[in-house]
């Protein structure tokens, strides 16, 4: 599968790395010719622009992508990247930066594929560590993991399922649990599932579509 990574920072180097290891076709997006320059040395095949142009991205081949992911810093880009995508009918997943906030993600929620917050997670994992734990991030633990945090919407087929009853395909596993508006915390098996939950899941990378669908409700 190919795949278009805008962004050549911290997160899209070690995405594009890891997708590569998997067998799958990467081509890197940025407009700094120092990161172009270093993903180019990685060997991986790149484009140099504005990831949140059109013409660019179809140099990159979007026509032909089966997603893309946007890592850089700059949400309103990242997002306008997305917005390419999806015309193009990709998988759009947003990157979204240290400054999260409920209603920035409701905002941009609805119109793509998936969005995530590397910093949040970065954050969990470095006060487990200061406390004592022993905290790997997926990728390190095996490349064919991958962590993903859901928002239970209204018409879930999850809703009003205890933890202990729901049947994730795959040994797909939920690690953390939120109610809406708080943090993710550990599920306790009686734990029952209410909209607007959110849940982080450990699960296959090629599982993790059958996840979504068993937690989320069907796509129009």
């Amino acid at each position: 599968m190919r795949f278009v990574i805008v962004g050549y920072g911290r997160v899209g180097s070690r995405t594009a790395r890891i997708m590569t290891e998997e067998g799958h076709d990467v081509v890197v997006v940025d407009n700094d010719p120092d990161r172009i320059d270093r993903a180019e040395s990685d060997g991986f095949e790149t484009v140099q622009g504005d990831g949140a142009d059109e013409a660019t991205l179809v140099d990159a081949g979007i026509e032909d992508a089966a997603a893309i992911g946007t890592f850089t810093p700059d949400l309103n880009a990242n997002f306008a990247a997305c917005m390419v995508g999806d015309h193009h009918g990709c998988r759009t997943v947003l990157r979204i930066d240290e400054d999260y906030r409920q209603d920035i993600y409701e905002k941009y929620a609805a119109d793509v594929d998936e969005i995530i917050y590397p910093e949040r997670l970065g954050a969990a994992g470095a006060k487990t560590a200061m406390l004592g734990g022993d905290f790997n991030v997926v990728a390190d633990i095996a490349s064919n993991l991958q962590l993903t945090v859901l928002e239970i919407d209204d018409d879930s087929p999850a809703v009003g399922k205890r933890m202990s009853e729901l049947e994730l395909p795959g040994g797909a596993r939920i690690y953390a649990h939120g109610r809406a508006r708080e943090s993710l915390t550990i599920p306790l098996p009686g734990t029952e599932l209410a909209a607007g939950d959110e849940i982080a899941v450990i699960t296959e990378t090629d599982r993790a579509e059958e996840v979504r669908e068993t937690l989320l409700p069907a796509r129009a």
